[in-house]
This record gives structure tokens, C-alpha cells and sequence, in this order.
């Protein structure tokens, strides 16, 4: 009877850490994230070189790794979205550097042992990320590589053929098998690991937010069959995630309509998908025409108005699937459209400021619009004086290679920054009040 006792026990012990493991994941419930007391509604951030900065090798820096993610905890800024790592050989300008996918199969062990390393990091301070897998744009290879090693031909560079070409090139990835399968095998590799640093598989760490299938997933086509090879390679990719981590969330990365073909029948096929947990929307004023470089600060009714009204466009999907939004990109210039981290940034300011009340007021109702990650981090990232496009050894900050360098980034010295801090309060507040 007693070794009964002791076995009835240590089952019951066991239960109740399963449970406790599975309640420090975020789920989706009732059109809410829910886990371990989150607050629902939160504002982040994009911290693309997050792996890079956190390896022992080319571009890592631990010290400023540790300084950046406690003046982003400072700020209640808790939620970061993290490029895994880029694809293909290093050497090109416009593309992240050092990568990670060499070749096929082929990884740089330093950029993963700096993964793990920056989980570790995160989980020790109660932050979380959003980890993208692939992108169609090339500034960390992607579709272009992946189209590259099934021997579709050299990858496009935006820079040296402009973007049409390189647009027409890359949408043969949605119906290359070859390239999709390498992907998958990516994937695989990735999901799959176990961090050398913790000794925890990626499964069961709930440092991860949810996995992500790209940045900014598109299909570059309006042909009705690529669109739907486009959804499908979606869904696809999504149950692949979830067979091999059941744990974690699994997002799409999209624009939103904007990357769907302004398409609303296939941005809702992409969204419904059971294995795609919550809402992906970008919004990028300046981008998409609703400011102009000479213009900024008199814009910013035009842009709220728009930004508003693209909102709302994808608020029926999030209603019929019960699945909660984030605008987990958006950006905007510094005043002047200069790039120094010295200019000033009050029309940045005042356009952060209206999606900030935008998830205040959500939060206040109990709506779907969960959150915002603002593009991007640049923290404390130095600047070179004779130069604005990134080259090798300079400081990563939140605009990638391809990128004027201080464009979008916010840095820690930035009155951006205050705003967001005072943001969070207000967020936090308005839920706590709700409930």
C-alpha cells in the first residue's frame, strides 16, 4: 500500500507540472493569447539581428546582447520578433551577414550556438519571440536562395535589376517543389533542435512566442493557380510546424492584404487555416505612399486615416475565426527623412502614438487587435560617419542591409522611447480595468 501511495503521488506530481509546462505556452483562447498571467495586449518589437548579436563570433557582442534586452524589458517591451538566420553565402551587400544556411543543410554552427544563447537570454528575463523561418524579400536570402539551390537560376539582387524583375523571379518559389522541399527540411532542422545552451529542445521552451513561416510570405502573382499554390504551401507549412512542436503557436508573417494580391478571399484562406493560431498585418506609411519624404508631419492625418481603414479591412477575418491581430511591423522615418540617430522624430512619434492608443482601446474592450511590434530596434547601435548603408563591422540596428541605416530604427536615446513606456502603462492599466 505505501509504494501504491508514493506511485499515486508522484503521478499526481507529474500531472501537475505538465500542466504548469503547458500554462507557461501561449495558446489562443476565446480570441485571446493566454498563458502563465500574460497580459493579452502588448506592444514589441523587431529585433531581426537578435541571433547574430548573441553569437561568439563575427557581429556578436554579448554585452551590448544583455543591455539592449534589459532596456527593452525596462521599457515592457517583452515581445521580440527574430530573424532565425539568413541564407546563402556571405558576401553580398544587401543581404545579413554573417548567415546562417550556407548551403542546403549546411549551417554556421556559431549563428545557432547565438540562438540559443539569445533564448537563453530571453527566458531568463520572462521575454519572448516571434522566430521567422524564411522570407521573400532578399535581404536574408530566402526564396531567392532556395530558388537558387533547386537550380532555378542565380538569385535576383533588387539593387542591380529592381524590384519588378526581382519580383517576377522570386514567385516561382511558391511552385518549385524543389525549393519548398529544401525549405521543409529547414524547418525541420530548426524546430527539431535542442539548445546547446539550456539542453531543452526548442519545443518545450516557452521563451518561443510562436514560430513564424516567413517575413512577409507572398506569392507575387495574381494567377488564380499560384494563389492557391501559395495558400497551400501555407497550410502545409503550418501542420509541418505543429506535427513536430505541439506546444508553440504557429503564425503566417503576412502583410495582410497588401501581401495577398490586395486579395481578401486569399488572405482569409491563409488565416483560416487551423494550424495558423492568430492574424499577421505590416503597415508601412511611408512604403505604400501615404506620406511623402517632404511631407512627413502634414501627412500623418492621411496616414492615420488609411492606416485605420487597413485595419478594419482585416478585422471580419479576425471576427469569423475568433483569431486575435497583431501589426507586428510598422514603420516610419525620422524627421526630414534623415538618417542620423541625432534628428529628431515627432512625426514618428505622433503616427506610434495613434497605434498605441489603438491597442489601448482594444485592450479597454476586450477586442482582437492584440498587439504592435514597431520596426525596428536599434538601441544603442553606434552610426558611421561616412557612410549609410551597412557594410561589414558596423553595428546592427533595426534597418537591414538593403536599408538606409538609421531610417526606421528606433535607438535608445530616441523620445520614441518614452512614449512606448508610457504606452505599456496605459495598455497594461486598460486590461487590468476590463477585468
Amino acid at each position: 500500500m505505501k509504494s501504491n501511495k508514493f506511485a499515486v503521488l508522484a503521478a499526481m506530481f507529474a500531472l501537475l507540472c505538465a500542466s504548469c509546462c503547458r500554462d507557461n505556452f501561449v495558446k489562443v483562447v476565446d480570441g485571446k493569447f493566454s498563458g502563465n498571467g500574460i497580459c493579452p495586449y502588448f506592444i514589441g518589437t523587431n529585433f531581426w539581428y537578435g541571433a547574430i548579436l548573441a553569437s561568439d563570433g563575427e557581429g556578436g557582442d554579448i554585452e551590448r546582447l544583455t543591455s539592449e534586452l534589459d532596456n527593452l524589458k525596462a521599457s515592457g517591451i517583452t515581445n521580440l520578433r527574430i530573424l532565425v538566420g539568413a541564407d546563402g553565402p556571405n558576401g553580398v551587400p544587401t543581404r545579413v551577414s554573417p548567415t546562417l544556411q550556407k548551403a542546403p543543410g549546411v549551417y554556421n554552427d556559431t549563428i545557432l550556438r547565438g540562438l540559443d544563447r539569445l533564448m537563453y537570454e530571453l527566458g531568463k528575463r520572462d521575454m519572448k519571440a516571434v522566430l521567422y523561418l524564411n522570407n521573400s524579400w532578399e535581404w536574408s536570402g530566402g526564396y531567392g536562395m532556395y530558388l537558387e539551390w533547386a537550380g532555378e537560376g542565380k538569385a535576383l539582387i533588387p539593387a542591380e535589376v529592381g524590384y519588378p524583375m526581382f519580383m517576377e523571379s522570386v514567385s516561382r518559389f511558391v511552385t518549385c517543389d524543389k525549393a519548398k522541399e529544401l525549405f521543409a527540411d529547414h524547418v525541420r532542422f530548426i524546430v527539431s533542435r535542442t539548445n546547446t545552451v539550456t539542453g531543452k529542445p526548442y519545443s518545450q521552451d516557452p521563451a518561443i512566442f510562436s514560430w513564424q513561416i516567413g517575413n512577409e510570405p507572398r506569392c507575387f502573382n495574381s494567377d488564380p493557380a499560384v494563389k492557391q499554390a501559395f495558400a497551400d504551401w501555407m497550410w502545409d507549412v503550418a501542420y509541418l510546424i505543429k506535427s513536430i512542436d505541439t506546444n508553440h503557436m504557429v503564425s503566417s508573417g503576412s502583410e495582410g492584404l497588401w501581401g495577398c494580391e490586395n486579395d481578401p478571399e486569399l488572405f482569409e484562406k491563409i488565416h483560416s487555416c487551423p494550424n495558423i493560431d492568430y492574424i499577421n498585418i505590416h503597415i508601412w506609411p511611408y512604403n505604400w505612399g501615404w506620406v511623402s519624404e517632404e511631407s512627413l508631419l502634414e501627412d500623418i492625418p492621411y496616414a492615420i486615416d488609411q492606416t485605420d481603414a487597413y485595419i478594419q479591412a482585416h478585422m471580419a477575418v479576425a471576427e469569423k475565426y475568433c483569431k486575435p491581430i497583431v501589426i507586428e511591423e510598422f514603420g516610419f522615418p525620422r524627421d526630414g527623412f534623415l538618417f542620423s540617430k541625432d534628428t529628431t522624430t515627432s512625426a514618428r512619434d505622433l503616427y506610434y502614438s495613434h497605434l498605441f492608443d489603438c491597442i489601448q482601446e482594444s485592450a479597454a474592450e476586450g477586442g482582437l487587435l492584440a498587439g504592435v511590434n514597431f520596426w525596428a530596434w536599434g538601441g544603442y547601435a553606434s552610426q558611421s560617419p561616412d557612410h549609410i548603408y551597412w557594410q561589414t563591422g558596423d553595428d546592427y540596428c533595426g534597418d537591414p542591409a538593403q536599408e538606409q541605416q538609421g531610417l526606421n530604427s528606433v535607438y535608445a536615446g530616441d523620445t520614441t522611447v518614452g512614449i512606448i513606456r508610457e504606452a505599456v502603462s496605459r495598455i497594461s492599466g486598460s486590461y487590468k480595468n476590463l477585468n
